[in-house]
């Protein structure tokens, strides 16, 4: 794991974890992540719980916040995670979810992956398999990998997990039309067409039982706005991502 350590400090690699009232997992999280690397931004999207008193009694912990009393939806809280770490002078950011459903033990197969491809987006495949994976997510992700494809000609086996490393210096001039969770759909097409390398890695995932977990994915209205963005992004696609990428692939010809 000092290994593993080193080499975060030396590539200047953070972890950004946004949340929004999950008090009950954050401090576990963060913990569980403070054993691999001590580069940590916590933002605090408009949290209405005690997250902010738990995580200021973690004083063994080096802790960077991004604290704002509205909240904003997910995608605006990785921006501004993404801001703060560009401004820290971090070149790379690993992003997991505050409600313990990501392993922060996995995060080594992301510096793995980064040290051979540096330039690439590594995007965290689950198995969407498993027993205990709730149907409707498994749902989700099909349609949305089919459409992501037919958007960027590009196949990845999980394209609505959180789990991700970004290269930060790619991710310069990026504005996202959605704030939400829809928002980790579209850095992933703009990183795509781009030109963007997308790598995938497997990783583990754990569900707690029903009525343990804190989710605030809204079925109905969250995946109402995911099926009219991948409608945007199909005609988006059409005039810009396709020819763009036909263009990238004639230069390299060249």
């Amino acid at each position: 794991m000092e290994e593993v350590r080193q080499l975060m400090n030396d590539r200047k690699v953070c972890v950004v974890i946004p949340t929004y009232n999950n008090a009950g997992t954050i401090v576990d999280v963060v913990r569980r992540v403070a054993a691999v690397t001590e580069h940590i931004v916590v933002v605090i999207d408009g949290c209405t719980d005690d997250t902010r008193e738990r995580l200021a009694a973690l004083t063994d912990v080096s802790l960077q916040t991004v604290d704002y009393a509205e909240n904003r939806g997910k995608g605006h809280a990785l921006l501004m995670g993404f801001k703060h770490a560009i401004n820290r002078g971090y070149e790379y950011a690993i992003t997991i979810d505050s409600d313990g459903q990501h392993l922060p033990e996995d995060i080594p197969q992301f510096v793995e992956a980064m040290t051979e491809h540096p330039d690439a987006l590594i995007v965290g495949a689950r198995n969407l398999q498993a027993e205990n994976m709730p149907g409707g997510n498994t749902f989700a992700n099909r349609f949305s990998n089919f459409w992501f494809k037919v958007q960027t000609g590009v196949s990845l086996p999980d394209t609505q997990t959180g789990y991700r490393l970004y290269p930060l210096r790619r991710l310069s001039g990026v504005h996202l039309i959605t704030s939400r969770y829809e928002a980790e759909l579209e850095l992933l097409v703009f990183a795509a067409w781009a030109g963007v390398t997308l790598i995938p890695i497997p990783v583990h995932v754990y569900y707690p039982p029903e009525g343990e977990r804190v989710s605030h994915f809204r079925p109905l209205a969250d995946f109402g706005r995911i099926s009219l963005l991948n409608t945007a992004f199909c005609l988006v696609a059409v005039v810009y991502g396709w020819p763009r990428a036909l263009f990238r692939k004639l230069r390299v010809k060249s």
